[in-house]
């Protein structure tokens, strides 16, 4: 069996990010979903859990990282192409998130990042496959 992940973010607006993700494609499990929080589907293996700060409150004693002002965690997302990374980065960008850094091409690999509409980092990244010769 796979092993599975799940990502948990505090948001300050949930139908706003919810908004904002279904602008970049994402889905969302009903099963949990409720007005604290929902299951964004990734991929069969990957999933983000978005809480409003209220219900993130309950998993930690400690204090939200304001990720406007401090980052906690970077997200990392492979693509299927360029093409792909890009076009995500813009819907991003046009859905009210912001771009974080400038894209950068390695040659084998593509990288371009943005920041949802609560400072969350979300990396994108392009790997070319290598073929054995």
């Amino acid at each position: 069996m796979a092993r599975k992940i799940f990502v948990n973010l505090p948001v300050r607006d949930l139908n706003a990010s919810v908004a904002f993700f279904t602008s970049l494609g994402f889905t969302f499990n009903p099963q949990f979903t409720d007005d604290t929080a929902t299951c964004m589907i990734v991929s069969d293996d990957i999933f983000v859990m978005l809480l409003t700060e209220a219900k993130f409150k309950t998993f930690t004693p400690k204090e939200i990282c304001d990720a406007r002002k401090s980052t906690e965690v970077l997200i990392c997302l492979s693509a299927e192409s360029r093409p792909a990374l890009d076009d995500m980065v813009r819907k991003a960008v046009a859905a009210g998130g912001t771009t974080f850094s400038d894209p950068q091409d390695h040659g084998f690999m593509y990288a371009h990042s943005f920041q949802d509409l609560d400072g969350h980092i979300w990396e994108l990244v392009y790997m070319e496959e290598v073929t054995a010769s």
